[in-house]
């Protein structure tokens, strides 16, 4: 896993389209400089979205992390790349919005059973404190989770496409519910966001895989 230095690094960093490269990345305008100011006024929608989307972005981080690490196509490591700079800073966008809105970050705190038996020691704290439920949509198992850690060359290349593709409908899903639900502009703002730059990204996945 990329240290918290690696992390901190990039959490400046902005999301790119399908087609950006990295430079596209580094001059995107981050999610917090584009979003509506963030205030108090939130429904319990907003709370329910933000709680379940940490966690969420949180595993998407952790397959890009393994991504980055064991892809053998050089297209998904550049993938994974954009992935972990985009859904790093907006966990900490989100982490935000709950302190403005004066809500606790609830939770169990994550243990290495809960985010699929790996070793998290050299993970980030944006991610390596999140708990992984497994009751939203996308979410992958801990046997998923272990099974994708273990795979190597195009066999991990197929899998983590396969597994993101999934994990980000599940994405857009939950963000779609804000939308619909959602009182505070800022999240709403940020399930937009979500909204676009997952398809564009399921878009390049769907893509990559005919090419596999």
């Amino acid at each position: 896993m990329l240290g918290a230095a690696a992390v901190t690094a990039v959490l400046v960093a902005g999301c790119s389209d399908s087609t950006g490269s990295a430079t596209a990345a580094s001059t995107t305008p981050s999610a917090a400089a584009t979003s509506p100011a963030v205030s108090a006024d939130h429904n319990a929608a907003d709370t329910a979205f933000v709680h379940d989307m940490i966690p969420h972005h949180a595993q998407a981080v952790e397959m890009a992390d393994m991504a980055i690490q064991q892809a053998s196509n050089a297209q998904v490591k550049q993938l994974a790349t954009r992935i972990q700079q985009a859904q790093g800073p907006e966990i900490e966008q989100m982490r935000g919005f709950l302190t403005a809105w004066g809500e606790p970050e609830t939770g169990p705190t994550a243990t290495s059973g809960s985010m699929g038996g790996m070793d998290h020691s050299g993970m980030s704290q944006a991610t390596s404190t999140m708990p992984m439920p497994q009751g939203m949509p996308g979410m992958m198992t801990g046997q998923q989770m272990q099974q994708l850690g273990q795979a190597t060359g195009a066999d991990f290349d197929r899998m983590f496409l396969q597994m993101m593709t999934e994990h980000h409908n599940g994405a857009i899903q939950m963000a779609q519910t804000e939308l619909a639900e959602g009182q505070s502009p800022a999240a709403k703002a940020l399930a937009q966001k979500i909204i676009q730059d997952q398809q564009s990204e399921i878009t390049e996945m769907q893509n990559l895989l005919s090419t596999l």
